[in-house]
């Protein structure tokens, strides 16, 4: 591999990325939506392309095809190649069908977990755990496929979870090709190195529009392909087989994105909410909310995840020796990048919820039931009268006092329980903002529920809203509009009674 072979596959990966895109947000711009609308926990409002991603698989696509006609690799590694190929392709196919139409959680991961397989019967497998501390290795047998599935499925929805914020994962896929490509050269996977490089290319061209202010995402379908790949990558990269550095380094660099999923895989947890639920409690929406811009915030987590690429490239080079040494240094990294973004007075809260998890889950499950059952009923729905009647009735069962909700359009109604001032401090008020443009401002009694259970609540009562609207508009097309309006921002008309119509279409 020389210089100019590498520039070549990094402009070969640049070019198709760049171009593909640019061709997406015409075709976009000229049919005005973005095929999937806004999501219930995105915080933008405005409509972004989310299929990034086909840029990318097809950057990728011609740097494999590239290597297979014109490169001279053996016999073995052209089939390794081609199931990396195919592989990819099909996970980046799964995740461009959840863009289009979403899919249930289940049948996602058992499409992951049949792909993962079939990588495992392609001989791209786990099947020997080489200890880096004693050099001895141990042969995994039939438990080194239930390994391999779970480093491709966990890699495919840890990048999935962490592209939350404009150019975050494509930041830290960058990084992580950089050090797949190093960790690919020499010996006879040197393919594996112009591979990543064509791919860090693809990447470099997809932040062009992915950089704060985004102007596409990567979607699930680029998530789901990048994930997958970064995993395919480093068992190749581990010696046919052979887990030591080339997984520890990855592991590594990726440390922050773990930490950030792990916590979140216990926060909801103990909260009973289901686990691949999104939530806005991940690290860069609580820099968010303390007013940090999204530019500053991104650049602060590269500048946390460069550090714990230094220390994968450390892991590598050294092989595993002193890996207490730098597994030391990567929890210092991440303990002071924690003071610093403000992240232990999280910790500080996650303790507390220990104790009250109990509770916690059994008001959730319930919210979670009467969620299910408002959506339901939109079936049943002869007006639009009873989708607030409906939704009042959920808001008394959850023990709210009051409910506000202003729709896109300015129209506001509300519901209040009686003998309620909502001028008391005894009293906790919180207002949501959906990325529809939706705005839902609820108020409960302190005493009958904690800071915690209150915003829990409030969470999945506002979810519940945007679910059911989102259901109304797809049977019956027209929007939601209430008919009483409130003319002040301040002070509102209270009326336990609401009027709605539907506009012209």
């Amino acid at each position: 591999m020389n210089w100019p072979q590498i520039l070549f596959y990094f402009v070969l990966g640049l070019c198709p990325s760049w171009g593909g895109i640019s061709l997406i947000l015409k075709w976009s711009e000229r049919r005005g939506d973005t095929l999937r609308g806004s999501e219930f926990h995105h915080s933008r409002r405005t409509s972004v392309p989310r299929l990034g991603g086909i840029a990318l698989a097809s950057a990728f696509a011609v740097c494999a095809l590239t290597i297979l006609l014109f490169s001279s690799i053996s016999a073995a590694n052209a089939q390794t190649l081609l199931v990396i190929l195919i592989s990819s392709l099909a996970m980046f196919g799964l995740g461009l069908w959840d863009d289009l139409r979403p899919l249930s959680a289940k049948f996602k991961l058992a499409s992951q977990i049949l792909i993962s397989a079939a990588v495992y019967f392609g001989s791209v497998r786990i099947d020997i755990f080489k200890s880096p501390l004693t050099d001895t290795d141990i042969s995994l047998g039939m438990l080194g496929f239930f390994v391999t599935v779970l480093w491709l499925v966990s890699l495919t929805n840890l990048i999935n979870l962490i592209d939350g914020i404009d150019g975050l994962a494509g930041g830290i896929c960058l990084m992580l090709m950089f050090l797949l490509a190093n960790v690919g050269m020499g010996g006879d996977s040197g393919f594996i190195s112009l591979l990543a490089i064509g791919v860090s290319g693809a990447l470099l061209g997809f932040l062009r529009f992915n950089y704060p202010p985004a102007k596409i995402y990567m979607g699930d379908g680029g998530a789901y392909f990048l994930g997958f790949l970064i995993g395919i990558l480093s068992i190749v990269n581990s010696n046919k087989g052979t887990v030591a550095a080339a997984l520890l380094a990855p592991a590594f660099a990726l440390a922050l994105p773990i930490v950030d999923v792990g916590l979140a895989v216990l926060r909801r947890g103990l909260r009973g909410l289901p686990i691949f639920r999104p939530d806005r409690k991940h690290i860069h929406h609580h820099m968010l909310t303390l007013g940090i811009s999204r530019e500053v915030t991104l650049l602060n987590l590269y500048a946390v995840s460069m550090l714990c690429l230094v220390l994968a490239f450390g892991v590598f080079y050294m092989q595993g020796r002193m890996l207490p040494l730098y597994a030391g240094l990567l929890f210092f990294i991440l303990l002071m990048a924690s003071r610093i973004l403000g992240m232990t007075k999280n910790w500080a809260n996650l303790s507390s919820q220990l104790s009250k998890s109990l509770a916690l889950r059994k008001e959730t499950q319930y919210a979670l039931t009467l969620n299910r059952w408002l959506v339901l009923e939109i079936e049943r729905h002869q007006s639009c009268d009873e989708l607030w009647q409906d939704y009042t009735f959920v808001v008394k069962k959850l023990r709210f006092t009051k409910v506000r909700v202003r729709l896109p359009d300015g129209s506001v109604n509300s519901w209040t329980a009686d003998e309620v001032h909502v001028d008391s401090d005894d009293l906790h008020r919180a207002v949501h903002e959906i990325s529809n443009g939706t705005s839902i401002e609820f108020y409960a009694k302190k005493e009958v529920m904690s800071d915690m259970l209150f915003n829990i609540l409030g969470d999945l009562a506002s979810e519940a809203w945007y679910k059911a609207a989102a259901r109304w508009h797809a049977l019956n097309r027209p929007k939601l509009h209430f008919v009483t309006t409130d003319a002040s921002v301040g002070n509102i008309t209270e009326s336990n009674t609401v009027g709605f119509y539907l506009p012209v279409t």
